[in-house]
């Protein structure tokens, strides 16, 4: 899934929702958002995601310009997790 985000073209909207990504699904998906640039919109809500994969998601949002929406809802975020 990862190298189909990094190479995509087209498509614009992701939803992944409950797929038990944690965190080195969103590290490896965070990598691979760094350089796309059409997904304006991602949906990874109830996947398991904790402090580190939210810290390599904030590191990609950093970088990518493209995606203005992103569900990181019902995780397992905390304090440092959210700062970051």
């Amino acid at each position: 899934m990862s190298e189909m985000i990094r190479v995509n073209t087209t498509l614009t909207s992701l939803n992944l929702s409950i797929n038990r990504i944690r965190d080195d699904g969103a590290k490896s998906m965070s990598e691979m958002m760094k350089v796309n640039t059409t997904l304006t919109s991602l949906d990874l809500e109830r996947n398991k995601i904790g402090d580190e994969g939210a810290k390599s998601i904030s590191e990609m949002l950093k970088m990518n310009t493209a995606l203005t929406s992103l569900n990181l809802g019902s995780n397992k975020i905390g304090v440092e997790g959210a700062k970051s």
